[in-house]
């Protein structure tokens, strides 16, 4: 029988992260992925949808570039060919994924694992004896009761992967990172979109200036949404919100997060991922294995969130609505911003929330605001003063020098 120091079950972020790290300390390693290397990140997540939502930003920018002086006549796009791209870079990553995770003196079995107890995993009819056992199995699209997906006039957010061709229109249910992204990419390409959030705003965990702004956006987009309402009943692909609006889309999407996956037998186990049932974002995922393996720390309060898309949305740390009169806010707006009119960008904001000389909450909409998060999170990992971050030169002109505009006022 097979010895082997890490047993780990599931091959997505954080195990195949925690199998590399721990194979290059001189660990023997042994990943069991029952489908493909990369996790729902790469094959039915992050990935694809980016590529997809690269795909319609463009399409729908070239369609508005006569303001700019770039004009185009009979445009239109194949959406085949647009499939075709996001599954031709989904195969590459994962291609260059399996050779690093070989690389590194980890062997992977593509076969469903199990435990059989503490020390003990079997896949196809083997059993392999294992010092420790981490299980990051994943997760799954999360089911509504009297929404269970169907694949056909019901989709998860993994069905919606798997379209051929676009729909004239479709109801999205939700609203957070995978409903706002999928109401983008449908709009982009002209699909009439419905977006129905059970809560007051759009983007319930945002900052409630981040909720109204994409509030506002939507509304000039035409991307339709009502808040505070819910399916209450659907007559034959006639969808009835309690609202009392009717709606004829040609599919739901279910897009209300995704649940915890566990195997069988959990027992002895260190569960890391999105199995584990608490941040499910791929960088969290990632994190947790590198604390595993290399026993580097992270802040569970400080993990930023990005919703992409245009323009791009982030944020870490404290809301608004999550603090005190003893906090201050700042609002600048992308329009202070010369770059901003370059590039045909003015919309959005960045908004600092700070208490006693530091960085307590920071909230992007803007374009590249999943980079600009990123000089915010140092500093407010790494305490650091605003004072201190006022000696900062920031380049002109760029997104960047707008988190000195704030900063300067502070």
């Amino acid at each position: 029988m097979e010895y082997y120091d890490y047993g780990i079950i599931g091959g997505g972020p954080a195990g195949y992260t925690a199998g590399m790290f721990l194979a290059k300390q001189g660990h023997s390693v042994i990943l069991f992925e029952k489908d493909k290397l990369g996790g729902t990140c790469l094959n039915k997540g992050c990935i694809p949808t980016k590529s997809l939502l690269h795909s319609s930003e463009l399409y729908a920018e070239i369609l508005s570039s006569n303001s700019i002086g770039v004009g185009f006549e009979n445009l239109e796009f194949d959406f085949s060919k647009v499939v075709e791209k996001k599954d031709k870079t989904v195969e590459k990553i994962r291609k260059s994924l399996e050779l690093a995770v070989k690389n590194s003196g980890v062997k992977t079995v593509y076969a469903e694992a199990c435990i059989k107890d503490k020390n003990t995993i079997t896949a196809e009819n083997n059993e392999y004896k294992i010092g420790n056992i981490i299980t990051a199995t994943g997760s799954k699209p999360r089911e509504l009761k009297g929404l269970e997906f169907d694949g056909k006039f019901i989709l998860s957010s993994d069905d919606v992967l798997n379209l051929k061709t676009l729909p004239k229109s479709v109801l999205i249910i939700g609203s957070g990172a995978i409903g706002i992204e999928w109401a983008r990419i449908f709009s982009n390409f002209g699909t009439e979109v419905t977006v129905v959030e059970i809560a007051e705003h759009l983007i319930p965990t945002a900052d409630i200036d981040v909720s109204k702004r994409i509030e506002r956006i939507f509304k000039q987009k035409k991307v339709k949404f009502y808040t505070k309402d819910s399916i209450e009943k659907i007559n034959d692909k006639q969808v009835f919100l309690k609202s009392g609006a009717e709606l004829s889309p040609d599919f739901i999407l279910v897009a209300v997060g995704r649940s915890p996956v566990l195997p069988n037998y959990c027992c002895d186990s260190t569960i890391i991922g999105d199995s584990c049932g608490e941040i499910q974002l791929a960088h969290y995922a990632i994190h947790q294995a590198k604390e595993l393996a290399l026993g580097i720390p992270y802040n569970k309060d400080l993990i930023p969130s990005i919703i992409y898309g245009n323009p791009e949305i982030a944020w870490v740390g404290k809301r608004e609505q999550d603090c005190g009169d003893d906090c201050k806010k700042l609002l600048l707006p992308i329009t202070a911003l010369g770059k901003a009119w370059c590039d045909d960008a003015t919309e959005g904001f960045i908004k600092l929330i700070t208490k006693e000389d530091k960085i307590i909450g920071a909230h992007i909409v803007s374009k590249e605001a999943s980079s600009l998060i990123h000089m915010l999170l140092t500093a407010m990992q790494n305490n650091i003063s605003i004072n201190d971050m006022k000696k900062l030169c920031f380049a002109h002109p760029t997104y960047s020098e707008g988190i000195f505009d704030i900063l300067i006022n502070l």
